[in-house]
């Protein structure tokens, strides 16, 4: 068992591409003895997002704090706290703050999705026709 509060868990700069001013706590993984999920913490600062993406695996969030955009695909949909997201494999998405405060929010993914690829995506409304 691991019981711990989540600050004693180093907070890490999100370091992928297509990201400013976000930052990742792994609060329980497979290093803590679990099997299945992964449970992180993201913290965007105001202005900041995550990268536009998709990967092969699922993820469910859990809005903490703070206001925001999901987009998924390019239909952006209102973040607020207890706004609960389902990301469905291969969806591209982004989170963003467009808060004056943090926005803080619980991801959940499975443990084997380490080892599967993210694919970045064009920034919304900025695709190009063709």
């Amino acid at each position: 068992m691991k019981v711990t509060h989540f600050e004693s868990v180093e907070q890490k700069t999100v370091e992928m591409p297509g990201s400013e001013n976000c930052s990742v706590r792994w609060l329980i993984g497979p290093s803590d003895g679990a099997p299945n999920f992964a449970m992180r913490q993201f913290e965007v600062a105001p202005g900041g997002f995550t990268p536009r993406h998709s990967h092969p695996y699922e993820h469910e969030v859990f809005v903490l704090e703070g206001e925001g955009t999901v987009f998924c695909d390019s239909i952006p949909h209102r973040l607020s706290p207890g706004t609960v997201v389902y990301v469905a494999p291969d969806e591209v998405h982004q989170f963003r703050n467009d808060g004056g405060g943090p926005l803080k929010f619980l991801c959940f993914v499975p443990n084997d999705s380490m080892n599967k690829p993210i694919t970045q995506a064009p920034e919304c409304g900025v695709e190009t026709a063709s």
